[in-house]
């Protein structure tokens, strides 16, 4: 089958139709274009979803995804991140792929279907033109011999009419010669260009129009295939994101699966537990003996010597009443039992101990208007807070000693008197975190129970931090935590005074572990470590590295898994691995 022999007169349909398949191609590049739109809007949505949903830092929001639910959830947002990034490689595919290499082949196609057409008509006006030749031919041909036919109907006249001379008869047999003779001529130059019409026309017909022809059918059989694996690759580029959307898929499920219910109700306990205990039952009063009640130790209206005991922070101190008001007149004649009770019962809770952080005031820096669980986690946090600053402070202190000890090794590298003044600023920073720890650490050790009470050494330390607006508010607080009698359950006075033991931080960093390599690193100059923690290297070795720069100017390195120490950064060029665990850059 060819278009060259099957379709020779349909030169402006194959034009027509062509022109239509360009105008398929071009459709087609259209809706994948707009397909790429529209994984790129979607995308876009789905990370401002997930980014709408996430936790604000420093928030409220940010305590609440402790919770195994919520973490599931920031696992989902996560994953859902994930899936718009599939859906916006599905867009740069397609238009790297499809629309940018189509769009190129069109304008390919356009130039190539031009140059084709161009030849054909060519050809076309061509063949035209050699038939308008024979055509002038003939009319030639024909009007020669008409005007031979004539002229020699005239001789002939001439020649039988006896009054016509003789001179005259010669004349018209001569005019009609030369007419015979240029008939003959216009039938030869007619058979000769109708020969060669016919030669061209041939041709034309059998050689011209069907090479054209073929090479146009070619073009458009090549615009077919063409989309036709344009759309083969638009369904694999959708196939090649399906797995790494399974994987999302995946994530979100095992998120969902990771959910504990009985973890969150734990994270509840933990969160909310005041460490108080219920009260106990209100026993019978005997009101037919008005001169002498029948009060019970667990009554409401106890006495603070009948008053029971509450184990709190491994002591015994006073019951903590929190939702009861009190007197706080030792003097006064108390209520009656009903009275308190219908008070207890009528009136909004009022948790006294925690009245100044309500109103907005001054927490109090041991965190003594927190309930004792929740104190002893404050604590805790703090304390943990301070020991991370205090190893920081460690850190930089050693750094600086260790360049101090360079310079005075190395005089032209710096001045090791311009060090004293910042080694001695870190030095009293690291001991008054020290005593800050060990203030924090006391009272701590009192909400556990490590230590009777408060010592008078953690109350001096103390004394040397808390402003007197600090000490109005401890104070007002203290006072708020009394029994229903008036008494307070916590008195400052009557506790047992005990030394703190001070906390050595030095031994928590003796036994580490060794650290693992993060890089290797090339020495550039020779450098002889004499002093302590240094260590030698020569030119083009190659060592480990096990810490970088933290600012200091040195470099941890290790030889042979035994040997370590800090050689000058600008000694050495340093290779990381990004992908080791421990790689971590410092600013």
């Amino acid at each position: 089958m060819s278009w060259g022999t099957e379709l020779w007169d349909q030169f402006d349909n194959l034009e027509k139709h062509t022109q239509w398949g360009i105008d398929i191609l071009e459709k087609y590049i259209k809706f994948v274009k707009e397909r790429t739109e529209i994984e790129l809007s979607y995308a876009k949505q789905l990370r401002n979803l997930s980014k709408k949903y996430q936790p604000k830092k420093n928030s409220k929001e940010e305590e609440e995804y402790k919770y195994t639910a919520c973490k599931a959830f920031l696992s989902t947002l996560n994953e859902m991140n994930d899936y718009a990034g599939q859906h916006e490689v599905i867009s740069e595919n397609m238009t790297s792929q499809i629309t940018v290499d189509l769009m190129r082949y069109v304008q390919e196609l356009k130039q190539e279907r031009k140059s084709n057409f161009h030849d054909g008509r060519k050809a076309q006006q061509h063949i035209e033109t050699c038939w308008k030749q024979l055509e002038s031919s003939k009319r030639r041909f024909e009007r020669d011999c008409k005007e031979a036919d004539r002229a020699q109907q005239y001789f002939e006249k001439m020649d039988a009419d006896i009054n016509v001379t003789k001179a005259d008869v010669e004349k018209a047999r001569q005019q009609a010669q030369i007419r015979q003779q240029m008939a003959e001529d216009s039938k030869a130059d007619y058979s000769l260009i109708l020969q060669r019409f016919n030669q061209e026309q041939w041709e034309h017909y059998h050689t011209h129009i069907p090479n054209i022809f073929q090479k146009i059918q070619e073009m458009e059989e090549r615009r077919i295939v063409r989309i036709a694996e344009s759309m083969k690759t638009y369904a694999e580029l959708d196939r090649q994101v399906i797995p790494i959307i399974g994987k999302c898929l995946d994530g979100i499920v095992k998120a969902a699966e990771s959910i504990d219910q009985k973890n969150d109700s734990q994270l509840v306990v933990e969160a909310y537990k005041s460490g108080f205990e219920p009260p106990g039952d209100i026993e019978f009063e005997d009101y037919t003996q008005p001169m002498k009640r029948t009060v019970s130790d667990n009554s409401l209206s106890s006495s603070k010597e009948g008053k029971a005991e509450l184990k709190f922070g491994g002591k015994s101190r006073g019951k903590l009443w929190p939702f009861i008001k009190k007197n706080k007149s030792p003097k006064q004649q108390k209520e009656p039992l009903s009275h308190r009770f219908n008070e207890f019962m009528t009136s909004k809770p009022k948790i006294h101990c925690f009245r100044s952080l309500k109103r907005g005031g001054v927490t109090p820096e041991d965190f003594s208007n927190f309930p004792p669980e929740q104190r002893r986690k404050k604590l805790q946090q703090k304390v943990d807070d301070l020991n991370k600053e205090i190893q920081k402070e460690t850190d930089q202190r050693d750094a600086i000693t260790k360049m101090k000890d360079v310079y005075l090794k190395n005089p032209q590298m710096g001045d090791p008197a311009s060090l004293d003044h910042k080694l001695t600023e870190v030095t009293q920073n690291i001991e008054k975190l020290r005593l800050e720890a060990q203030k924090f650490e006391a009272w701590l050790a009192e909400v556990e129970g490590r230590l009777p009470a408060r010592s008078e050494q953690a109350r001096r330390q103390s004394g040397l931090y808390d402003g007197q607006t600090h000490q109005t508010a401890v104070t007002n607080c203290a006072q708020d935590r009394e029994s229903p009698d008036g008494s307070y359950t916590e008195e400052q006075s009557q506790e047992s005074e005990h030394k703190v033991l001070a906390t050595d931080f030095d031994d928590e960093f003796d036994d580490e572990e060794p650290l693992p390599a993060i890089g290797t690193c090339k020495a550039l100059y020779t450098f002889e470590g004499q002093n302590e923690g240094t260590i030698s290297v020569v030119e083009g070795e190659m060592l480990s590295v096990i810490e970088e720069d933290k600012g200091d100017g040195w470099t941890r390195i290790r030889r042979n898994e035994d040997e370590e120490g800090y050689v000058p950064t600008s000694y050495v060029e340093v290779y990381l691995d990004k992908n080791a665990k421990g790689a971590k850059t410092y600013i």
